[in-house]
């Protein structure tokens, strides 16, 4: 008897570890590995309102960045202080970095974790897209920054010295020496060992404590939406400079040439693209300003001769340009140079091309109609006076004047035609 109970013991406690495996709630995880700008402030914003939206436990961010821009970071901040859904920023995997606006990121988390052979740091502030920041204003920014780090490092607390020592002197630190100096929480190899190491960690909310219980978790990736892929794809400073060179280029071949219709769609389609793309980006207005002007000199190279002068300054303004146009320090990315130099000598022998054939089409004498006729060389059939008398001209015969006498037979060439008569006179030999 007592085995049959026993036995019914067991059963009872292996369904009820079932049952509680099965209703333990999801860790939503994201991956962010690019530079962070509004396209992965709303994926991350988005991915946290989705995640309390479906009773997850936490939102795991596996990050990777070499920084970013100021306000998106802010962004995804503030949303992250004011989570009653616990945010844990894993860096990783092994490589990885949590730089600049990353280590902003990371000392916000409720939970902040590296993996082996990662590091974060060097969050010093940093002029983008304007050029060098003068002496007050790099102060006023960099205090600003110092300021915002110590509030976030001792709202969760953490090393609040380090973290001010990281923005003002850009200071880096390897996993190991974060944990020593109480940047983060924990090393984890892997998803798998930071699961293990969250479970039964207690995480202070805005809405309360809370208790992770991670061990057997389901972890539910949540990906970019199509759009934000399309406008992630966009925020790629190499992808809006080519949208606006084909954009430019496919306008200016749909003006010249009426008509054709395709060049222009495509044109407008991606002009549009790139300036959605500028939005998303740091622009030096002073690099496009370069760019208008390299196209302006392309055309004036065709009108004026210039014996090349022109179009070595537009190759000049367009190479400066283009690599001005998304000022962007290092290690944040910008235009790259092999993406440059061959755009711009493709523009550059296209609007060439381009323009001179029109114009060589323009000033190229027309050979049917009236203005055909004009220098059209014939024969008098008659002598010809000043008002009257007949020419041979384009295989037909025509009533003929001329401002002087023409004898019979002689070769003529048209000068002028007045209605249906031919103002003419003699052909030089």
């Amino acid at each position: 008897m007592w085995r049959r109970w026993l036995y019914l013991i067991c059963f009872g406690l292996l369904i009820g570890h079932g049952l509680a495996n099965d209703t333990t709630p999801p860790m939503h995880v994201i991956a962010v590995a690019d530079v962070i700008n509004p396209v992965s402030a709303e994926y991350i914003t988005e991915s946290l309102k989705t995640a309390m939206q479906q009773s997850a436990q936490a939102l795991i961010i596996e990050l990777d960045t070499p920084g970013g821009l100021d306000k998106s970071m802010r962004l995804i901040i503030k949303e992250m202080l004011n989570s009653p859904l616990p945010v844990i920023v894993y860096v990783a995997p092994s490589g990885s970095r949590a730089a600049s606006a990353g280590t902003f990121i990371t000392l916000a988390a409720h939970v902040a974790a590296m993996a082996p052979g990662t590091n974060i740091g060097a969050a010093h502030p940093v002029a983008v897209g304007s050029g060098d920041m003068g002496k007050e204003m790099a102060e006023k920014v960099t205090n600003d920054a110092a300021a915002y780090i110590k509030s976030i490092a001792e709202q969760r607390g953490r090393n609040v010295e380090w973290a001010e020592k990281a923005v003002r002197e850009s200071i880096s630190a390897s996993e190991t020496e974060a944990l020593q100096h109480k940047l983060i929480d924990l090393i984890a190899v892997d998803l798998t060992d930071l699961l293990k190491q969250l479970n039964g960690r207690r995480v202070a909310t805005i809405s309360g404590e809370r208790t992770l219980h991670t061990a057997g978790a389901p972890l539910q990736r949540v990906e970019m939406s199509a759009r934000q892929r399309l406008l992630s794809m966009l925020a790629d400073p190499n992808v809006a400079y080519m949208l606006l060179m084909l954009g430019a280029a496919g306008l200016f071949f749909e003006i010249s040439t009426p008509g054709v219709v395709l060049p222009g769609v495509i044109g407008g389609i991606s002009l549009l693209l790139g300036l959605y793309a500028l939005q998303l980006l740091p622009v030096n207005y002073a690099g496009l300003a370069l760019i208008v002007l390299a196209i302006i000199l392309f055309i004036a190279e065709v009108k004026v001769t210039s014996y090349g002068a022109l179009t070595i300054g537009g190759i000049v303004a367009m190479i400066l340009g283009s690599l001005m146009l998304f000022e962007a320090p290092a290690p944040l990315p910008g235009v790259s140079l092999w993406v440059v130099v061959p755009s711009t000598l493709l523009v550059a022998a296209f609007f060439i091309f381009l323009v001179g054939a029109a114009l060589r089409t323009l000033a190229q004498r027309p050979y049917s109609g009236r203005e055909g006729l004009i220098r059209q060389a014939g024969v008098a059939l008659t002598p010809i006076d000043p008002k009257q008398g007949k020419v041979f001209v384009a295989g037909e015969r025509w009533d003929a004047h001329s401002e002087e006498l023409i004898e019979q037979g002689s070769a003529v060439e048209v000068v002028q035609m007045d209605g249906m008569t031919l103002l003419v006179k003699k052909k030089a030999r």
